[in-house]
């Protein structure tokens, strides 16, 4: 399964003849995470987004997949609440969802690609996510405006430095209590560096320049499904890139893959082993909803994969949370 672009490329091994460990292939026994896409609907529309988010997308969360989500948290153990889209914010009951997961898990993540932070109706967002003491996670590809504004637009790069000012203004990045984190994804079709020199070079770029800090610099290998994997069969790369992830298999990573430990759902209520499986449109083994597992045990269970997954085990791995090499 996965998307059609790759699983055609028959010079490229389906994922699951890596595993030398089958039970790697399912998922831990206690999951730790619930990661919750709550719409597609964006102000931007970046040229590496696997979910291929904008203004014109529609897909929002309703309040009743919401509140199932709720049911969820209540009924498990999960550590973290990762809330994400799209842009989280364009969704209309997001602050009400955001301070219910508060309620129950104490560590709530957003993704936020920070320029909707300065739109009219949004600016308030930094003081609500300290009140809550989220952990925000933005989006910023790289530390300087050319390489930033290429993949995201316009402006783009200013109105984000912009916004972590306002972040730091309330404490993010400052107070220990308050997280503040960043993303970096690769201009085009390669490997991103390493993730510990590249947060030393965020961090001595942006302190130097712009007089912001933050937290943590996560690495994000760009996966070749969505925007970017059209991008990547428009121009004739897709197989030269699926090659490079390939060749640079890391089979260490495989202990750390986020979908061993997460349960992904969508706007719609349809569960995933992970956000990437989203996009690529490979649902959880049964094809279940938020609403077949409220109420009883979450169980282990098979994880999907596809070739996209190579994008999440080449180099020093990649996930959500940045790399997953274990050392």
């Amino acid at each position: 399964m996965g998307d059609a672009r790759l699983e055609r490329l028959d010079c490229i091994p389906a994922f699951e003849t890596k595993f030398e460990d089958k039970a790697l292939m399912d998922t831990a026994e206690q999951l730790s995470v619930l990661q919750i896409n709550v719409g597609k609907r964006c102000n931007l529309a970046c040229k590496h987004c696997h979910v291929e988010a904008g203004p014109n997308r529609t897909e929002v969360m309703s309040r009743e997949v919401m509140e199932a989500c709720l049911r969820l948290l209540d009924e498990n153990s999960f550590e973290t609440v990762d809330i994400t889209g799209g842009a989280p914010e364009l969704n209309p009951h997001f602050r009400w969802f955001v301070g219910e997961c508060a309620k129950r898990c104490s560590h709530v993540i957003v993704r936020t690609n920070l320029a909707i932070l300065l739109e009219e109706g949004y600016t308030d967002l930094p003081g609500f996510y300290r009140d809550h003491r989220v952990n925000v996670v933005c989006s910023l590809p790289h530390y300087t405006a050319k390489s930033t504004d290429r993949m995201r637009g316009d402006q783009v790069f200013r109105r984000s430095i912009e916004a972590i000012k306002r972040l730091n203004a309330v404490g993010f990045g400052k107070d220990p209590g308050l997280v503040l984190d960043l993303v970096h994804n690769p201009g085009g079709a390669f490997l991103p560096p390493s993730q510990t020199a590249m947060e030393a070079e965020y961090k001595e770029h942006l302190l130097r320049e712009y007089g912001v800090v933050f937290n943590h610099l996560f690495t994000i290998t760009n996966n070749p499904i969505g925007r970017f994997g059209a991008f990547l069969e428009r121009s004739g790369n897709l197989e030269d890139y699926m090659h490079k992830l390939h060749g640079a298999f890391n089979a260490v990573t495989l202990e750390g893959m986020m979908c061993r430990f997460q349960v992904s759902v969508g706007w719609d209520g349809r569960l995933y082993n992970c956000d990437f499986n989203q996009a690529a449109d490979v649902p959880a083994a049964g094809g279940a909803t938020i609403f077949d597992w409220t109420g009883k045990p979450i169980a282990k269970h098979k994880i999907r994969f596809g070739k996209h997954c190579y994008a999440c085990t080449a180099g020093q791995g990649s996930s959500c949370g940045g790399a997953t090499e274990r050392v």
